[in-house]
């Protein structure tokens, strides 16, 4: 087999231009609302803490992890030539998984740093300094590719026979699995020991931070500095609520519960719609992010 047909959303054949105008749409808020936190926070002084620098790399990893998917699905909508080569198809999954996974790991690191600056003001500064987040930073951008090359090179080593239709949007590991031929269990382990590690350490990791966190907080005598500690913590928590929840049912629930529908879904949810939200959550509801919107706007 030397490509695959990306069937997308071709079950609604009527609303192909609507979605086509849509996902355009949703793509250059993405584009420009994660290049606008970029840019601020590299031009503005008052943002040049360890909170802004992981939130700018992050944003920069919304715009790639986006570019991933959004392009081709965007192509397929307009051409309605929906076939995909046996090469890109590894590509495209392989850059999806190594950049989810650098996110999970980030969006760890941004609990960490906040864990810190809460639970130990005293030392955030000299913890956290710009060489400690240049590491951090750079080990969440190394540490997921080599396992997920591996991944890929192993998920497209199957025979893949019969059907060539993947009911998908991109490529992804469980539709992928579904035209495999003969056993995929090694696979499909692999697959949910990917995701533990990858996903659901991080997770309860986050969970471990935001425990102390609120711990600490409700021990804050003033009511002032306990909203103000509160109002620094929310956006991340959103944000790590819409993406891990998403992440976890696609992942880590059993093939027999997997349906294309939901998949779809799901992958929507984690791989467009929270990227879009990010923007929003990370700006709106952070005033000197606003504070420095507004410097830059004429």
């Amino acid at each position: 087999m030397t490509e695959f047909i990306l069937l997308g959303f071709s079950d609604i054949p009527n609303l192909q231009m609507f979605l086509f105008v849509i996902f355009f749409f949703v793509y250059v808020i993405i584009l420009m609302g994660n290049g606008i936190i970029v840019l601020i926070t590299k031009t503005d002084q008052v943002l040049q803490t360890p909170m802004y620098f992981f939130l700018s790399n992050f944003s920069f990893l919304e715009i790639c992890f986006v570019s991933a998917t959004l392009p081709k699905m965007l192509t397929n909508l307009w051409t309605q030539k929906r076939n995909i080569s046996l090469f890109t198809c590894a590509t495209q999954m392989c850059f999806v998984l190594m950049l989810g996974n650098i996110e999970c790991l980030l969006l760890m690191v941004m609990a960490y740093d906040r864990y810190v600056a809460i639970c130990d003001p005293l030392h955030y500064p000299l913890i956290m300094n710009h060489k400690v987040c240049v590491q951090l930073e750079t080990a969440c951008w190394i540490t997921g590719v080599p396992v997920e090359i591996g991944q890929t090179c192993q998920i497209f080593s199957l025979p893949f026979c019969g059907s060539s239709q993947i009911n998908h949007f991109f490529c992804d590991i469980p539709p992928l699995l579904k035209l495999a031929c003969g056993d995929t269990f090694l696979n499909e382990m692999l697959v949910f020991t990917v995701a533990v590690l990858f996903v659901m350490i991080p997770f309860l990791l986050i969970l471990g931070s935001y425990s102390k966190i609120i711990s600490t907080i409700l021990r804050l005598p003033s009511a002032t500095g306990r909203t103000k500690a509160f109002s620094t913590c929310s956006s991340h928590v959103i944000v790590v609520a819409m993406f891990f929840g998403s992440a976890v049912i696609t992942y880590l629930r059993p093939k027999s519960k997997h349906s294309s529908r939901t998949d779809k879904f799901l992958s929507l949810f984690y791989t467009i719609v929270t990227p879009m939200f990010n923007t929003m959550i990370y700006t709106l509801r952070n005033k000197d992010a606003m504070m420095a919107l507004r410097k830059l706007l004429p």
